[in-house]
């Protein structure tokens, strides 16, 4: 095949394969088998390295990704990324209603849409190619994450229309739908890895994996709800939303035009009663003014657009029986109360527990054995009490008190001054403590030995072969070969045996032995130590250089690291005070781990964001969780703090904020800050 045949033959399956993913991605009717579709990629593969100068970054093969991005860069918006005002009351919705009609004084109409839970997204087109994709950030600028965001295959890479404008901005949603995550999760509790608390979160920690093959298959989808730039084919948002379908965009189906509030709210009613089946998770409906010049004329607030507004649905909820409380135990000994529950119906799944948090929790709820209580699902694994129906008790019914001993060892638990959580200090023969820290030390972002998933630690547990990570180390051929156990999944109820044959014996082993070699950053992470996550491991290791300064280290000489916050340190300086853990290290580094670094750097504390600053963090956020925020507080110099005081700096209110902290925090004249004006102040 000559250069002329090549490049004809590249355009065309190029052409085709782009029509073939439209049909199978956004309309869901496809015309080939995947085998097929297959047969036709793995030709365009071949002619592209054939002949290079003919591949482009629009190509089909860019789906399947590959590239590496070592840094995000910050990219400025062309059009900023506003927020919406929220209500979730009918009345604030006519009251939205009257505040147009008085403004406008006009006809009109307003256009509703499904408030995806997901991650918004631009997307910019030149010519009719995807040449930019950029996350929100702060509304401002965000990163620009193109090289992921092509490996989604309801995102257009090229568009083939007529009269097509120059340049324009697609505005979407990039979500994780439901099977993909429940796979995901699968995965990732396969290889001892933390799962993801729901879809939105698995959908941003995609967009930021920094190699494209791996965001790939998490199997993302992308809707979208607006489209900007000039000479677009109309003044209008909905009119252009169906352009945006026949240019090959996904729009949601569930995307109505109304002529008034009422057959607003007939909308939202409907979208209500089809929300749990729907194949992705929605928290609400946006509801906006159609035609443009009336968007204009309405304008903007100083955070809000005047003509915009979203409805947000009350999380899904179920009424049940309390049966009991049971208690888990995580491998830092954290002692977790989960209610067991009579099962009942919410959101489309059957729930059968429920998370209690601490024992301040439970006070809190004051339950009782056979309590009727109400079960909320607002996206988390899982749902949680909120109410207890007291005049539905039982007369006589028992008080449920947390737990005084360890559930596993029986050990009495302790509950360290200014926290919420019990703790079992039994870390050296509490047997989930034992596994989880063991199961922490293998997983992928530490240690990476592949093979003992699955329940294989607790095979070597229960068979007496390991008591710790640096038993490991230790493990021969000869012991492992032959082991074997049946597990019933606590699911399905299924049976399945764990057996160790000469090939995964030889896998484990090999594995072990190349972990020898991992940096030292990540065995630093590897230990397990309380509250030091990936990012700080990563500082202290660059820090101090070895593990023999990291442990001689007094609280000041830590604390002076950037991103190492008083409670890090704390639990640093208790890890190594324990003789255990120090008989433990001592192992590892005679087992030939690396516990020197590679580069050594003395960063210059004082130039921290957040240094010397307290925050109480209350409510819930849109771009992180609870405790990925707190972290973050201390990563960036900033101080945590578990109640509000004259000495606090700012409370950082995100969504169902308590009213009595924020009437407190006003009354001491203490800043109440949101989700954004905190990204703006770590940047």
């Amino acid at each position: 095949m000559d250069q002329t045949q090549a490049k004809s033959r590249i355009e065309k399956l190029s052409k085709q394969l782009n029509e073939h993913n439209y049909r199978y991605y956004v309309l869901d009717s496809p015309t080939i088998s995947d085998f097929e579709f297959d047969v036709l990629l793995k030709e365009l593969e071949s002619l592209e390295k054939q002949f290079p100068e003919f591949a482009s970054d629009d190509s089909p093969t860019q789906r399947v990704g590959g590239q590496i991005t070592k840094k995000f860069n910050t990219v400025k918006h062309k059009y900023p990324m506003l927020s919406l005002g929220n209500t979730y009351s009918i009345e604030e919705l006519q009251n939205f209603d009257s505040r147009i009609r008085k403004k406008i004084n006009q006809e009109f109409d307003y256009v509703c849409e499904l408030k995806f839970d997901g991650v918004a997204i631009g997307l910019t087109y030149k010519n009719g190619r995807l040449v930019q994709a950029v996350t929100r950030g702060d509304g401002i600028q965000g990163d620009e994450v193109a090289g992921n965001v092509k490996t989604i295959r309801s995102i257009p890479l090229r568009i083939y229309a007529d009269n097509l404008p120059d340049e324009f901005e697609v505005r979407a949603e990039i979500i994780m739908p439901h099977k993909s995550f429940i796979r995901l999760n699968e995965d990732k509790q396969k290889n001892n890895e933390p799962l993801f608390a729901n879809p939105r979160n698995a959908a941003s920690g995609s967009l930021k994996l920094q190699d494209s093959s791996l965001v790939a298959k998490r199997n993302l989808d992308c809707y979208v709800y607006g489209i900007m730039g000039n000479n677009l084919p109309f003044q209008s948002h909905f009119e252009n939303l169906e352009k945006a379908k026949q240019w090959g965009f996904k729009v949601a189906d569930l995307t109505r035009k109304c002529s008034n509030i009422q057959e607003v709210m007939n909308f939202i009613e409907e979208v209500e009663t089809l929300r749990s089946n729907l194949p992705y998770d929605i928290d609400g409906i946006v509801i906006k003014v159609n035609d443009y010049s009336q968007q204009e004329q309405l304008g903007y607030t100083s955070k809000f657009p005047r003509w915009a507004i979203s409805y947000k649905y009350k999380a899904e909820q179920g009424v049940t029986r309390l049966l009991d409380v049971t208690y888990q135990v995580g491998r830092t000994g954290a002692v977790t109360p989960v209610a067991i529950l009579e099962p009942v119906l919410v959101a489309g799944t059957t729930v059968k527990r429920a998370s209690l948090y601490n024992a301040d929790k439970m006070d809190e709820l004051d339950l009782h054995y056979y309590d009727t209580v109400l079960v909320e699902k607002g996206g988390e694994i899982i749902p949680k009490i909120v109410e207890v129906n007291t005049g539905l008790r039982q007369v006589n019914s028992k008080k449920i008190l947390f737990a005084t001993h360890c559930p596993e060892c029986n050990t009495i638990l302790i509950r360290n001054e200014g926290e919420a959580v019990h703790y079992c200090p039994n870390s050296e023969t509490c047997p989930p403590q034992i596994q989880g820290k063991i199961e922490h030390f293998i997983s992928r972002r530490a240690m990476n030995i592949e093979g003992l998933g699955e329940g294989r630690v607790e095979v070597l547990i229960q068979n007496a072969l390991i008591r710790n990570m640096a038993d490991l180390y230790d493990l021969k051929y000869d012991q492992l070969l032959g082991l074997e156990k049946v597990v019933t999944d606590e699911i399905t109820g299924k049976q399945k045996k764990i057996s160790f044959r000469e090939k995964t014996v030889n896998n484990i082993l090999n594995a072990i032995n190349t972990s020898r070699d991992i940096p030292f950053e990540r065995v630093l992470y590897a230990l397990g130590i309380r509250h030091l996550g990936e990012t700080g491991a990563k500082k202290l290791a660059r820090h101090f250089g070895n593990i023999d300064k990291i442990r001689n280290s007094n609280f000041e000489e830590l604390i002076a690291v950037p991103e190492i916050g008083e409670r890090i340190a704390g639990s640093i300086i208790d890890y190594f005070d324990d003789e255990q853990n120090g008989e433990i290290v001592n192992r590892l580094v005679e087992a030939g781990l690396n516990f020197k670094a590679e580069t050594v750097l003395q960063e210059e504390p004082g130039n921290l964001p957040l240094e010397g600053k307290s925050f109480v963090v209350s409510g819930v956020f849109e771009g992180y969780s609870r405790n990925q925020i707190k972290d973050l507080i201390e990563q960036k110099g900033g101080k945590n703090v578990s109640s509000l005081s004259s000495k606090t700096d700012f409370l950082l209110a995100g969504d169902k904020m308590g009213p009595e902290k924020k009437k407190k925090a006003e009354e001491l004249n203490i800043p109440i800050i949101t989700e954004e004006d905190f990204n703006k102040m770590i940047e």
